[in-house]
């Protein structure tokens, strides 16, 4: 694949326009003959002409010479300037942030002494020790701007070397030198590409600042601060004389900002797709507003994929579900199947580096008009969450704000969509914290989430979700950071309100815990590398099921559930291998490798979702309706 095809496509816009603007002033033999600093003085503020396109200067000078020529000083001084700066204050705010110690304390006072100097004030301070020129201005600008690179990069190696990821690599014995420059470094290559923009914007102005002063460039040579200088005498009679060298550097400082800011995007992986701004949804073919009356949301065949320069790759493919009221659906599956990303999708969620390029999810409102989700703007998603759907998180521990109370939480969220005042919210609000089974609710109300147990946390989160009363709560496994005891309160919790809910709540149930499954789930469907495998009632899938994956995630989780001991005997069994990343995928069916009973036709074609004859249970495997082949 050539390299233009494999460049990304963010890129290419700010990558021409910033390499037209540098570019462009060293090409000045090649655009014009003139020379920058040849004087007339009987042509002194001449208008443009075709011997001198921009006109010329109070000297008689060539404009467009002069801009060019000035450009390639500015731009030279400015990169070569915050490219030390930037090497020289990475390299210390790394070293400082990872070995600590006396390293960190070179680096913060270093950057602290540097930076009690007003930086214009220091600029004049070496020129005019040192005399102007253009060695002098890149040694300055260097040293005035290390110290903001260094600050950067150190806080922000400090945060990254905490994760877990660099703890991991400490573990296998890494050398520290690799850490810093391949594991850390990458991780705030956006914030340092940032603040390069920043700094190389800056460099220019400074330089323009002090050749306008005179303690820049050394006249005659040209620079786009002596330009502006020498018109400002005769701004009124000839105002193209400043408007020049001020459009030349909005331009470049521009194109420098333009430039870095996608290329923060780039280099970081989460936010390298084309997120809210991609290419619009694909719209619905209407069908799917067409759902039967008790029919809460419906996604059908929906494709989600990561937008990256050899090709999309898909994360998400097919994936159909009919979510009813008073139902519970159950969508369970290794990590990395795609069940958080498809309850996202139906929330509006899904984060920058996903987009969704086909299917359609639609989701019916409380006064019981079926909307299509993909056609809806930001606005319109804003005010469905939390009315009309709403979602439980995985982590009690943390989805609740630290530093505000639970009752202060719990009225914001009455208030973004019921209007009330905040008395009555708050009555509401602790009506809910009844209902969901808190004791003392005025107590907790009042309270912090640190002050209450998991369990309680979690329970705050139903009401939470609770407090519009939605039609649709997903929840992603809200059991998961429990006991088994409040893992047990919890779903007696969710069943008791399902169906006590006067307007008939749906339940997402997302899990990976077959017997927290087989308690609360009326349909199940499993999910598999980015596809619905099986689905279909639980009492069927978890008993009878027919895919060979659902089969070795029901032998390999324990349970005391007498319906799953007979389905599967009292051993446990490993599932071999791991699941297939996106973009390694197998061709077929993508379970094949792992699948005992895998044939040369499961690599040729991907089997479709069937239906099996006289029941309501799909299966997506090539020998669903052969028994014989399934019991080998």
């Amino acid at each position: 694949m050539s390299l233009v095809s494999r460049f990304p496509r963010k890129m290419i816009l700010p990558s021409l326009l910033l390499a037209a603007l540098i570019v462009i002033p060293f090409a000045a033999p090649l655009i014009t003959d003139a020379d920058p600093v040849k004087i007339s003085v009987r042509d002194r503020l001449a208008s443009p002409s075709t011997a001198h396109w921009l006109g010329q200067d109070e000297f008689g000078r060539d404009r467009l010479a002069r801009v060019l020529y000035g450009g390639q000083v500015s731009l030279m001084v400015a990169f070569v300037a915050t490219s030390i700066a930037c090497v020289v204050g990475t390299l210390f705010g790394l070293i400082g942030a990872y070995f600590r110690g006396p390293f960190q304390f070179v680096t913060t006072r270093l950057s602290d002494v540097v930076l009690c100097f007003p930086p214009i004030l220091l600029a004049l301070l070496v020129v005019t020790l040192f005399g102007p020129g253009t060695g002098t201005l890149v040694s300055v600008l260097s040293i005035l701007y290390f110290p903001a690179f260094a600050r950067i990069s150190f806080s922000e190696a400090l945060r990254v070397s905490a994760l877990d990821f660099v703890e991991a690599s400490r573990a296998l014995g890494t050398p520290s030198r690799k850490i810093v420059m391949n594991t850390i470094l990458p991780n705030i290559a956006g914030p340092v590409s940032v603040q390069y923009s920043l700094t190389a914007a800056a460099a220019i102005t400074i330089e323009s600042g002090l050749s306008f002063l005179g303690l820049g460039v050394v006249p005659p040579a040209p620079s786009w601060g002596q330009m502006i200088r020498g018109a400002r005498q005769f701004m009124n009679q000839d105002p193209l004389g400043i408007i020049i060298p001020c459009v030349a550097l909005t331009l470049t400082i521009y194109a420098i900002n333009f430039f870095c800011d996608r290329l923060r995007d780039t280099l970081d992986p989460k936010g390298s797709g084309a997120g809210k701004d991609a290419t619009s949804v694909p719209s619905s073919d209407g069908a799917a507003l067409a759902a039967a009356p008790d029919t809460v949301a419906e996604i059908r065949n929906l494709r989600l994929e990561i937008p990256r320069p050899a090709g999309a790759v898909p994360v998400i493919e097919e994936v159909s579900l009919t979510l009813r009221a008073n139902q519970c659906t159950a969508l369970v599956g290794e990590s990395g199947s795609g069940k958080s990303l498809s309850s996202l999708a139906l929330m509006g969620l899904l984060p920058d580096a996903i987009r969704q390029a086909g299917g359609s999810l639609s989701l019916r409102r409380k006064s019981g008009e079926m909307v299509d989700l993909g056609k809806l703007g930001p606005k319109q998603l804003e005010g469905l969450r939390g009315n009309d759907v709403a979602m439980i998180f995985q982590e009690p521990m943390t989805s609740l704000n630290p530093v505000h109370k639970v009752g202060a939480q719990m009225v914001e969220a009455i208030l973004a969509h019921r209007k009330m005042t905040r008395d009555e919210a708050r009555a509401l609000a602790i009506r809910l914290l009844t209902l969901v089974g808190i004791n003392e609710p005025e107590r907790r109300f009042d309270g912090y989430p640190h002050e209450m147990s998991g369990g309680m946390r979690q329970r705050v989160m139903i009401a939470m979700a609770l407090t519009c009363e939605p039609r649709l709560l997903i929840c992603d496994e809200p059991t998961t950071a429990l006991d088994v005891t409040i893992q047990a309160e919890i779903i007696e919790l969710l069943q008791r309100l399902r169906h006590d809910y006067a307007d008939g709540l749906s339940l997402l149930f997302i899990s990976h815990n077959l017997g927290v499954v087989a308690e609360i789930a009326d349909r199940v469907a499993v999910m598999y590398a980015g596809q619905v495998v099986e689905e279909g009632p639980a009492t069927e899938v978890l008993t009878a099921p027919r895919h060979p994956y659902t089969k070795a995630l029901l032998h390999s989780m324990p349970s005391s559930h007498e319906e799953l001991h007979s389905a599967r005997g009292d051993r446990l069994q490993a599932v071999d291998g791991a699941p297939p990343l996106p973009e390694r995928r197998p061709s077929g069916c993508s379970f094949r490798d792992r699948c005992p009973i895998a044939t040369a036709a499961c690599a040729a074609t991907r089997p479709p979702l069937l239906a099996l004859p006289g029941a309501d249970h799909q299966v997506r495997c090539h020998y669903a309706q052969d028994p014989e082949r399934e019991a080998a």
